[in-house]
């Protein structure tokens, strides 16, 4: 039987925990009512659970089944994220200031769909590890898994990952080989000024001018310094200065967010920030510096395992419902440090159109993640480690 049509008997189910996880929210490193009912599932099928890993809330399950040397991870985020919920149905989040905007409450529900699927058919050869991974969200939980020896703990020959995806139909999916999401930097710039009377602005520095000039001097740097046949993003998303309207005030602070497909390019975006900021600040007699952090790097998907995703979703829903060369977006993905250890790859699943359910755009406060998307995220999982683990072919009958 099809995987995606096994799991469809236990929709209801899987709805019910999905939106139990909606209504109940936990932020990065925070997610230990998730983390435990993770464990509690995965055991009642009779999976292996380690608890901790990368911190206090990262589970992984290990699933063995013949004899086969091979093994392979599949991984889900499950963390949330701290804005708050307009929507009025019943499972919205009854903890005020947290949501689950971008959908890990059924990332989480389809890998424990895959999950129970091959632990009942165990229609494999080899190791299966469900990486249960938390604080994706800028909190840097892959990166502390992957620190905390997750592939020396649970060796994998390749690893999978997926995301719903607003704005493509349910039962189809996207991917493609190479870069497929960006790498992410957050940036704080302070303005450091000398302060003082609004009426006399004569004997101030002002900051907030000297800030404004900075922000639209870094609009040039992606126009006039990364090469044309590259792509980056340079967002200005706070400004933060006085808040009477009679003083100027002594400092300011920007923030905001870099996005690019190749290190080399986030290094140079860096480096022209870091000069137009000072170099600006220094001809209003100011001072300016840039604190600038890597969140993520880019999530570069293995040709030949995008080949075998793309392949697994194939055979669930035709080659018609799978993309293969979808184009690279600017959103950025902590997956991308499991990738960076091991062989990989990550797919995106349909998660609704338009109006219909599932198509609100993601970190939206109306979002909400697509219950009819959860057999394809769970079938999908399923079938790839079925493929990469097939099993041992009975011995043809003697003649």
């Amino acid at each position: 039987m099809n995987p995606i049509e096994h799991i469809r008997g236990w929709q209801d189910q899987l709805a019910a925990w999905r939106r139990d996880f909606h209504a109940h929210p936990e932020l990065g490193l925070e997610e230990h009512r998730t983390a435990a009912l993770v464990a509690e599932r995965l055991r009642s099928w009779g999976i292996e659970v380690r608890t901790g890993i990368g911190g206090a809330t990262g589970v992984v399950g290990t699933l063995r089944n013949g004899r086969g040397n091979r093994a392979v991870g599949l991984r889900a985020d499950m963390d949330a994220l701290p804005m708050e919920e307009e929507n009025g149905f019943p499972h919205r989040s009854t903890v005020p200031g947290k949501m689950h905007a971008c959908g890990h409450d059924g990332h989480t529900t389809m890998l424990l769909g895959a999950a129970r699927y091959l632990a009942e058919t165990r229609r494999f050869d080899g190791t299966v590890h469900f990486i249960f991974q938390p604080a994706e969200e800028g909190g840097g939980g892959a990166r502390a898994m992957v620190a905390d020896g997750l592939f020396r703990r649970f060796p994998c020959d390749a690893v999978y990952g997926l995301h719903n995806r607003p704005g493509l139909a349910v039962g189809r999916y996207g991917i493609r080989p190479g870069a497929m999401m960006a790498g992410c930097a957050f940036f704080d710039i302070h303005v450091h000024g000398k302060g003082g009377h609004g009426a006399r602005p004569e004997n101030t520095v002002d900051p907030v001018v000297c800030g404004a000039q900075i922000v639209s001097a870094l609009q040039s740097v992606v126009a006039r310094n990364v090469p044309s046949a590259e792509a980056a993003v340079v967002s200005v998303t706070g400004f933060d200065a006085g808040r009477a309207y009679n003083v100027i005030p002594e400092r300011v602070a920007l923030r905001g967010t870099v996005r690019a497909f190749a290190a080399g390019t986030m290094r140079l975006v860096e480096a022209r920030m870091r000069a137009l900021a000072e170099s600006i600040a220094a001809g209003f007699g100011a001072t300016a510096a840039l604190d600038f952090r890597e969140v993520t790097i880019p999530v570069v998907n293995a040709a030949e395992q995008a080949e075998v995703f793309a392949d697994a979703a194939a055979s669930l829903v035709g080659e018609e419902g799978v993309e293969r060369d979808r184009p690279a977006v600017m959103g950025s993905e902590d997956f991308a440090y499991m990738l960076a250890e091991c062989p990989g790859a990550y797919i995106v699943t349909g998660n609704g159109v338009g109006g219909d359910a599932g198509g609100t755009e993601v970190h939206n406060p109306q979002y909400d993640f697509n219950d009819a998307a959860i057999p394809y995220g769970a079938g999908v999982l399923a079938a790839v480690a079925e493929r990469e683990l097939p099993p041992v072919s009975e011995a043809p009958p003697a003649p």
